[in-house]
């Protein structure tokens, strides 16, 4: 069998990476967890779904001579990177993180850092506001759902399916977003605050500048922490990354 990098991804850098990847002809699988109901699919083999914990993954990597495993799924998808982390030890395969740098405030921000989504929902409750602008995905959502008092507008790719607030609409739609599009639904909907994850990446960075123009409190989820594995920032380094070990 042919060795393979597998790349778990579900992001934009891990369907960049696989083009990356498939244009300096090194064979790649991408693996995707199957969240989203429609997901944007990278070039290439794709397996969608999870693998049953870290050591049926050890397996899988073992059974499908994997070379190496670059983990680019989301900065908050904490179980899989885990997973990832313990797998390729036992599997001893190489693996290396590929995470898009966080969001820095810059001048005029108002941001306030909370460590989960629960704290976000308190931090809602002790600035006052009234109608949120709600960008945290449909993961989590259950935290906000005992606050009967604020309005909220739920942004998120595919209908929840947990206990939402009391007060609230759904609005169903994907990235990129635009600053013009951001600063008319901040207005259409009077919206005094906005709560996000620190997803990073230009895809939903327009709503910070929004709230920055409209002086809005934004309460951002700082990213869990990490296990400690090699990490890069960028497509380019991983691909060079993978390259460098298919060669060996």
């Amino acid at each position: 069998m042919t060795p393979r990098v597998l790349i778990l991804g579900g992001t934009a850098e891990a369907r960049a990476l696989a083009q990356e990847l498939q244009d300096a002809r090194v064979p790649v699988v991408s693996s995707l967890a199957g969240r989203v109901a429609r997901p944007r699919l990278p070039v290439g083999e794709v397996r969608i779904g999870g693998f049953g914990g870290p050591e049926a993954l050890a397996r899988w990597l073992r059974r499908h001579a994997i070379t190496a495993v670059i983990d680019a799924t989301h900065p908050f998808a904490e179980r899989i990177s885990a997973s990832a982390a313990r797998a390729a030890a036992a599997a001893a395969v190489p693996l290396l993180r590929l995470e898009r740098p966080g969001w820095k405030a810059s001048g005029g921000d108002r941001w306030h850092w909370v460590e989960d989504l629960p704290h976000a929902a308190t931090a809602i409750r002790a600035l006052g506001s009234a109608r949120v602008l709600l960008t945290s995905g449909r993961q989590g959502l259950a935290a906000f759902a005992h606050d009967d008092v604020s309005w909220f507008l739920i942004r998120c790719v595919d209908p929840p399916d947990v206990a939402l607030p009391a007060r609230h609409e759904v609005l169903l739609d994907r990235g990129p977003y635009t600053l013009h599009g951001e600063l008319a639904l901040i207005d259409a909907h009077a919206i005094d605050v906005v709560v996000t994850k620190d997803s990073g990446g230009p895809l939903t960075a327009a709503k910070l500048e929004a709230a920055r123009l409209r002086g809005l409190p934004v309460v951002v989820v700082r990213r869990p922490p990490r296990q400690d594995v090699a990490t890069v920032r960028t497509v380019l380094e991983a691909a060079a990354w993978a390259r460098t070990i298919v060669a060996r």
